[in-house]
């Protein structure tokens, strides 16, 4: 967690001062959240309430990124380049690298597990969640048109044969894109069969409904 402090003050001004002096931290690096404007009260002495802040140092994000992956790509002797986007509450991480097909692992599956190992790192100093996105070499992109492209295919192919089809296993984001893919597609249904990892997608054929 973010580390913080509360302070008051007769003014907004002198309680940030305050918590910026205990933290150690110039204001360019603080979150500053205002809990109470305080009041100056009956003639500006009787019943007057003191301000009270809350100032947090600002987590580093690019700094925690980096510090988690370099040491993971050093360890399996990659030479990566990482660029690091932050938006709003969530952090995008692209990697360039020679050897991208060793950090995509079989079907992604490494490529997966990093990111959930590096969304695990960056909440651990965020107060409110932060979607992590990792990726390399676009294969993410490639891999959505590549099933949203099968996905349709197979579609088609239920449609015509009235049979109905099981993909092979697939993590949670693959079988997001599958089942919004073919969410409104005439004639078929999906749904998701197994348990991790080895959960399916079924594509069924659906009669159509006539109107009355």
């Amino acid at each position: 967690m973010a580390e913080y402090v509360e302070k008051e003050g007769k003014t907004i001004e002198s309680a940030i001062e305050e918590a910026l002096i205990e933290l150690n931290i110039e204001e360019k690096d603080a979150e500053i959240q205002i809990l109470d404007e305080g009041s100056k009260g009956l003639f500006g002495i009787i019943g007057g309430r003191n301000a009270l802040v809350r100032v947090r140092k600002k987590v580093d994000y690019e700094k925690i990124v980096r510090g988690f992956l370099e040491p993971i790509f050093d360890a399996m002797a990659i030479n990566e380049e990482l660029e690091i986007n932050e938006d709003g509450d969530s952090i995008n991480v692209r990697v360039s690298a020679d050897d991208i097909g060793i950090i995509i692992g079989r079907r992604g599956e490494t490529l997966d597990a990093l990111q959930y190992l590096l969304g695990l790192v960056v909440n651990k100093y965020s107060d409110s969640f932060v979607r992590v996105t990792f990726d390399v070499g676009n294969y993410r992109e490639k891999r959505e048109e590549t099933l949203e492209k099968l996905a349709k295919r197979l579609a088609y192919k239920v449609a015509r044969n009235r049979k109905s089809i099981t993909l092979e296993p697939m993590n949670p984001y693959e079988r997001r894109i599958i089942h919004a893919t073919l969410q409104n597609y005439k004639n078929v249904v999906t749904y998701s069969v197994g348990d991790d990892p080895n959960r399916k997608v079924v594509i069924r054929y659906k009669r159509e409904q006539r109107q009355e």
